[in-house]
């Protein structure tokens, strides 16, 4: 190669670097993660990933073809704080964003585990990769507002930028638009039920059960709120897979959230 040829051959390497240098390096690592979530799969049969997080035996599926909520009155998305199911099924919610505990990645990617992660922009900060990891193996992300305010009593266009504001983040860090949206401390007005329409999201999700991993009284159809963020005591992965067992006790599985609403 000529020499000439080799100088430009260098320029054009060190612009193509320096291409690479100005992506987003969060996103790199969402996008890295969504390409190895091909080689997790199912676990293989004989290596029993159920009694390493203290299960006696996989958790049923939950049925195929499940009945959806119906649509809130006047177009606006439905309140649900439970869902009406003859299923065996309970749903597992997170909210916010605080606590990025690695193992929980692996319990949500071993047990095939559908959580449903409310979060708020203010909060993850720079854990979106974080989040990332957990989307690639199949949790589901959904609105919890950009700041964390208590919107009931807001104005229309106060609670409209928190809402649709939280949407773009959303599908600008992960690709997809929410369908979901959880109210900060569970309080909501009618205009917040406007805005979350208006902002394109389906159902309004409080929760029937606030658990923090001991013993609850789960009945078919629960939404569980299980807390996150508390820097003493158990994880994150410790707190759920105590619910897990509690769940096993009493003949249910974890059905995954978006399938009903």
């Amino acid at each position: 190669m000529r020499p000439r040829s080799l100088v430009a051959a260098g320029l054009a390497a060190v612009l193509l670097a320096g291409c690479a240098q100005s992506v987003d390096p969060i996103e790199r690592l969402g996008k890295k993660a969504a390409q190895r979530v091909g080689s997790y799969g199912p676990a293989k049969a004989d290596g029993r990933p159920y009694r390493h997080w203290g299960l006696t035996s996989p958790l049923p599926a939950p049925p195929r073809v499940p009945t959806r909520a119906a649509a809130g009155r006047d177009g606006l998305p439905p309140v649900v704080r439970r869902v009406e199911t003859s299923d065996k099924v309970v749903f597992l919610t997170y909210d916010d964003g605080a606590e990025r505990d690695p193992r929980f990645v692996d319990l949500v990617r071993e047990l095939r585990l559908p959580v449903s992660m409310f979060l708020t922009d203010s909060v993850v900060g720079p854990g979106y990769g974080h989040f990332a990891r957990l989307q690639a193996v199949g949790a589901r992300i959904q609105n919890h507002t950009l700041d964390h305010p208590a919107l009931r009593g807001l104005p229309y266009a106060g609670q409209r930028a928190e809402i649709c504001g939280q949407q773009e983040k959303v599908r600008s860090r992960f690709g997809i638009r929410p369908r979901l949206f959880r109210p900060p401390y569970g309080t909501y007005d009618r205009t917040t039920l406007r805005a979350a329409a208006d902002c394109g999201l389906s159902a309004v999700v409080l929760w029937s059960v606030a658990a923090q991993g001991e013993r609850r009284e789960l009945r078919a159809g629960d939404i569980v709120s299980v807390t996150s963020g508390e820097t003493t005591g158990p994880t994150l992965t410790e707190r759920t897979t105590r619910l897990l067992r509690e769940i096993e006790r009493r003949g249910l599985t974890v059905g995954r959230l978006e399938d009903y609403l």
